[in-house]
């Protein structure tokens, strides 16, 4: 499979503004028809908690925005949106559209962002999930979800093989990001998959760093600093090997 990451720098709370960056973006960067494109938590946003802005309406426009990136490339698209309010609140989600247009999975972040007042504005999600891409049983998080060990050996209990954290975190914690993006790979025997943004917004900078890495915790792809794309080639035969001559998963007592 080969993955191509957008680490973009949204337009705070401009939608068509961040929607207008991510065009030109694949502009620029055509990726290569079937392959998975991965967007920032809350791309045509930033992170920011304003609801009455950030969260889509009924119509789901932001979804459908992703959607039409996905049919015009002919890839899989998944990225962050901030789904429709109800009684007041959000979600912060992960969404993945496949070539045809079609919805392939929904992930809601279940660790939310308590120190960002993220918790005041949106519910959390309540399981991870995993879905089918090309061979591999693929796992959407969410920043914050990234702390949390037990969420990510949930979804390599149940199949998953390729985790995909996006994010929207700061370069003062950018070493964080790293170290637990390396961990989680190499725990769960998986690739990972980290996609945060670039730029700035009225209350953080944030530095990219946006990488793929191997099941032994390699950075096989970096994006760097800022705004731009990046592809890798993820090799499931590779990966199932690994799994088979060092069986620490068929290990765990978890």
């Amino acid at each position: 499979m080969n993955v191509q990451i957008l680490q973009t720098s949204p337009i705070w709370e401009d939608k068509l503004a961040s929607q207008a960056g991510v065009i030109a973006m694949l502009e620029r960067c055509p990726p290569v028809p079937g392959s998975l494109l991965v967007l920032p938590e809350m791309f045509s946003t930033g992170f920011s908690m304003n609801v009455a802005v950030t969260a889509q309406t009924e119509a789901r426009e932001d979804e459908a925005f992703l959607s039409g990136v996905a049919m015009k490339h002919h890839c899989a698209v998944m990225g962050g949106v901030v789904s429709p309010l109800v009684e007041g609140k959000a979600q912060n989600e992960s969404v993945t559209f496949g070539p045809d247009g079609e919805l392939l999975a929904r992930y809601a972040k279940q660790q939310l962002f308590c120190l960002g007042g993220e918790a005041d504005c949106h519910t959390p999600g309540e399981a991870v999930i995993a879905f089918p891409l090309q061979g591999f049983m693929v796992a959407p998080f969410v920043c914050y979800d990234l702390r949390f060990p037990e969420l990510f050996r949930d979804a390599a209990m149940v199949g998953a093989n390729l985790l995909v954290v996006i994010a929207s975190w700061p370069v003062k914690r950018y070493h964080h990001w790293l170290t637990l993006l390396q961990a989680r790979a190499i725990e769960n025997q998986a690739y990972m998959v980290g996609v945060n943004r670039a730029g700035s917004d009225p209350h953080l900078h944030y530095n990219g760093r946006s990488v793929v890495v191997s099941p032994h915790g390699h950075i096989i792809t970096d994006a760097g600093e800022s705004a731009g794309s990046v592809s890798a080639r993820l090799d499931l035969a590779d990966l199932q090997e690994w799994r088979e001559v060092f069986p620490a998963l068929r290990d765990s007592r978890w």
